[in-house]
């Protein structure tokens, strides 16, 4: 049976980041994956709207899920940190007290909005790949292996620690490896993989933010990483958008192209390039893309 989801973009993606919307909605199409964009979506707030209210992030999220549940299909979401923050909304209010959900539900009805009923799975696109397409059916699709390109993985914390049934181990994922192998790459391990890229620092301690950046760049670069895939546009946006910044604040010039999880699969299955826009980059692509000889 072919694969359909509600689509998820998220903020960054269709903004600063809007080669990574392209890329993904590129990746499934040449899989065959069907997405039903969910055009009046919000944005699920980063994590930032519990610090004024928990009913508020709780109730914007609910009416992102009420949107896939009018579709009758779960949600994808091709970013860590709208998994993480929507995913565990959707934990919490499958758990909640009939009353606390009443009142949730209470706002959606007064803004013309359809109830939460928790019959939406909320599933990242490195889950959707790897648990519902399924790697064997991806290493078929491939149409020039990765060889010999090396590739960090950053999971960024959201996706592993965000929810309290993540879909991996939080300490020590295998997924995102798991697919390199089967497209062809080849894995790095290093110790950053799994922690914060320093985004929610940003806006009040920028230096700290950069040099946690730059910390988790320069191990995968020692660690012989010829790029960073990461499957979260905030992370992508702080390690490469903010890259030649981060060069500033440690005194080191890095030069490590970043990718996101759908534009490496993609190469991987024959989507073209500009196809991806890999152009935008901060950090220059070419290097990779010399690599596999394009």
């Amino acid at each position: 049976m072919a694969l359909k989801y509600a689509y998820f973009p998220g903020c960054v993606a269709q903004g600063a980041c809007r080669e990574l919307d392209q890329s993904t909605k590129a990746v499934t199409r040449s899989l065959g994956i069907e997405l039903i964009e969910l055009k009046k979506a919000s944005c699920c707030g980063s994590g930032t709207f519990k610090e004024d209210s928990q009913l508020l992030e709780d109730t914007v999220n609910a009416r992102n899920i009420a949107l896939a549940e009018e579709l009758n299909l779960p949600l994808l979401t091709h970013c860590s940190t709208c998994q993480g923050v929507i995913g565990h909304v959707d934990e919490r209010l499958k758990s909640a007290d009939s009353e606390y959900l009443n009142q949730v539900n209470g706002f959606l009805k007064k803004e013309g909005c359809s109830p939460y009923k928790g019959t939406s799975e909320v599933k990242h696109l490195l889950w959707a790949l790897v648990a519902d397409y399924g790697l064997e059916a991806i290493a078929q699709k491939v149409t020039r292996k990765l060889s010999g390109l090396k590739c960090a993985a950053f999971y960024g914390c959201y996706l592993l620690r965000g929810q309290e049934h993540p879909y991996d181990d939080p300490f020590n994922p295998k997924s995102m490896e798991n697919l390199f192998e089967a497209i062809g790459a080849t894995p790095i391990y290093y110790r950053g993989r799994t922690q914060c890229c320093g985004w929610p620092l940003s806006s009040y301690a920028t230096e700290q933010s950069f040099k946690m950046a730059g910390t988790h760049i320069e191990e995968a670069i020692a660690a012989g990483a010829d790029c960073i895939v990461t499957p979260c546009p905030l992370c992508h946006l702080n390690l490469d958008s903010r890259q030649p910044e981060v060069e500033q604040v440690i005194g080191k010039t890095l030069g490590l192209p970043v990718l996101h999880l759908s534009q490496l699969v993609a190469l991987a299955i024959g989507v073209s390039p500009q196809e991806l826009g890999l152009d935008r980059h901060i950090v220059s692509t070419r290097s990779v893309l010399a690599k596999l000889g394009r």
